[in-house]
């Protein structure tokens, strides 16, 4: 018999797996508005949807060079701050995504229902 440790090990690995396929959808779908990154941690965070540091930067740089985001340094009383926006391209893209996302799931749950 399968111990449910080593199922549930699998399971987090596959999971991890789908989950990185899917962040470039999640993150452009919160840059609606604009926001720095940090704050974007943590709304994804409050969702449920956990992001390292180190996997959000690199991926918001990546999609600004791509011409999917646009960002503007903002000095308020604190500190500067990065904060990053849809472009005209970016919000297109993300329509054109999100339609294909929904088929997708569509065609998914036909398959393992």
């Amino acid at each position: 018999m399968i111990e449910p440790e080593t199922i549930n090990e699998h399971v987090e690995r596959l999971s991890a797996e789908l989950r990185r396929g899917l962040i470039v959808l999640v993150v452009m779908s919160q840059l609606e508005e604009k926001a720095y990154g940090y704050s974007l941690l943590k709304q994804l965070e409050e969702k449920g949807f956990q992001v390292t540091q180190d996997t959000l930067y690199p991926l918001m740089r990546r999609l600004e060079n791509q011409g999917y985001l646009q960002s503007d340094w903002e000095i308020d009383e604190t500190r500067p701050r990065r904060y990053y926006k849809l472009s005209e391209l970016g919000t297109a893209v993300l329509n054109a995504l999100r339609r294909d996302w929904k088929e997708q799931i569509r065609v998914i749950e036909e398959i393992i229902k």
